[in-house]
C-alpha cells in the first residue's frame, strides 16, 4: 500500500526517510527515526509499529541493519503480511517483504539506501524512486521530494495517493518531520509544507533548539 525511502549523507551524517500512500497517516504508521541509530520504514498490509521500533532499538545497540531486521521479522508469525526496511548508521540496509503483501511488492538496495514497496502498479515505481534520489543533488530533503514523486508519476501505490511525509535527521540541525495525513495531492502539499518550513520565522527560529553536536544550544 506504501512505498518508502530511507537514505544516509556518508559526508555530513544526515538521515532522510520518505514515504507515501494510498491510505491515511503514512507518516505515522511508517516512518521511525533516531539521529543515535538509524531509520527504519515498517509498512504493508497488517504494518507493525513495534517493528519500526524495535528495529531501531537493536541498532542503538550496534546490530547493524540486516541483523536488526532479521530478528525483528523472524520472530513475528504475522510477518506474512508485513514489510520492514531499516538503514544503521553505517550505511547498511536490511528489508523484508512477507509474501502475503499485495504485489508489485519488493525492495531495491541502494549505496547508503533502501527503497520497498506493496501494492504498487509495478516494481518500476521502486526503481524510478531510487534511481532519481541517486541523480538528484542538493539538500537531503529535496532529494527525497524528488524521489517520491519520482515514484508517483512512474506509477505509484495502484489506489493513487491520499498521504505523504519526510523525516531527516542531521547531527548539526534540528530534525524536519514533515506530514501530510490526507490530501488530494499530497506530494504537492508535502512540497509546499517543505518550502513554508524554510520561511521566517520558523526557519530563524531553527538556530536555537538543541542538536546532537551541540545539545545545549540555546538563543542568543
Amino acid at each position: 500500500m506504501t512505498f518508502s525511502l530511507l537514505a544516509l549523507d556518508r559526508e555530513t551524517g544526515t538521515l532522510g526517510g520518505a514515504a507515501a500512500t494510498g491510505s491515511l497517516c503514512v507518516g505515522g504508521w511508517v516512518l521511525r527515526g533516531d539521529i543515535r541509530a538509524g531509520l527504519s520504514a515498517s509498512q504493508g498490509a497488517a504494518p507493525s509499529t513495534f517493528w519500526g521500533e524495535d528495529v531501531l532499538s537493536e541498532m542503538a545497540r550496534g546490530v547493524d541493519a540486516p541483523d536488526a531486521v532479521a530478528h525483528v521479522t523472524g520472530r513475528d508469525h504475522g510477518r506474512a503480511h508485513r514489510q520492514l526496511t531499516a538503514l544503521d548508521l553505517r550505511g547498511h540496509t536490511g528489508a523484508f517483504t512477507g509474501a502475503a503483501n499485495a504485489a508489485a511488492m519488493g525492495s531495491r538496495a541502494l549505496d547508503a539506501g533502501v527503497v520497498a514497496g506493496n501494492l504498487l502498479t509495478s516494481e518500476a515505481v521502486l526503481d524510478a524512486v531510487g534511481d532519481t534520489f541517486g541523480a538528484v543533488a542538493g539538500p537531503m530533503a529535496e532529494r527525497l521530494l524528488a524521489a517520491l514523486e519520482a515514484g508517483a508519476a512512474a506509477g505509484s501505490d495502484s489506489r493513487g495517493l491520499q498521504s505523504a511525509a519526510l523525516l531527516v535527521l542531521s547531527p548539526d540541525t534540528p530534525p524536519l518531520t514533515l506530514r501530510v495525513d490526507w490530501a488530494e495531492s499530497p506530494l504537492a502539499a508535502l512540497r509546499a509544507l517543505y518550502e513554508k518550513s524554510r520561511e521566517t520565522p520558523y526557519a530563524d527560529w531553527l538556530g536555537s533548539v538543541p542538536v546532537l553536536n551541540d545539545p545545549e544550544r540555546g538563543p542568543g
